[in-house]
């Protein structure tokens, strides 16, 4: 029997469920590896990092959604202002990052110098946990969440660091709009973007 892929709305009450199909799901994601090196500790600190924005950051400001198997985050316009790390938050990531706080600062203000001016919802986060993948959990948030940016008729905006990501949200629209190379030999992001479409 397969598991639902119906999105729901994601409550604090579902942080550990999240946060732990969060971090196998980026387990693999380059960026993920660079900012969490060590294979043996990095799905522990994964979880830590995905529960520390889940409760602190996005599940206040965002729309946040899950599956059984996935989990996305989604930050409309009018909250982009709100959604950034308060000065705890920041302080708490550090601590989870250790010696890598530095790289993943200068990431984020690479990221945000390229990151749209004009209202647009953003993808913050979205991945479902490998055992699950193929089974439609990824596609049902993401049509979920791009059903309110139509809505709002808004573009959507998200940045990937998987290549193999490209195709999957090239077929809901999205298109490459830059390629980013993260500061200190980091790896490469791809920011997309997609025009929002007339609701169905």
């Amino acid at each position: 029997m397969s598991i639902t892929s119906t999105p729901k709305t994601a409550t604090i009450d579902h942080a550990a469920l999240i946060s732990r199909t969060l971090a196998r799901a980026f387990d693999d994601d380059p960026m993920m590896r660079w900012f969490f090196p060590d294979d043996a500790s990095r799905e522990a600190e994964l979880g830590r990092y995905f529960t520390t924005i889940f409760t602190r950051q996005y599940v206040h400001h965002g729309v946040c959604e899950h599956t059984e198997a996935a989990a996305a985050f989604w930050v409309p316009a009018e909250a982009q202002a709100k959604a950034v790390p308060d000065a705890e938050t920041i302080q708490e990531l550090q601590n989870i990052l250790g010696d890598r706080a530095p790289l993943f600062r200068d990431a984020v203000e690479t990221v945000a110098q390229h990151t749209p001016q004009e209202p647009h919802w953003s993808l913050s986060v979205i991945g479902a946990d490998p055992a699950a993948q193929g089974q439609g959990h990824g596609a049902a948030l993401l049509r979920s969440g791009l059903a309110k940016a139509d809505a709002a008729g808004l573009p959507a905006y998200l940045e990937s660091s998987k290549p193999s990501n490209l195709p999957f949200y090239e077929h809901f629209g999205f298109t490459v709009r830059e390629e980013l190379r993260l500061p200190g030999d980091g790896p490469l992001l791809w920011a997309m973007r997609r025009e929002p479409r007339r609701p169905a």
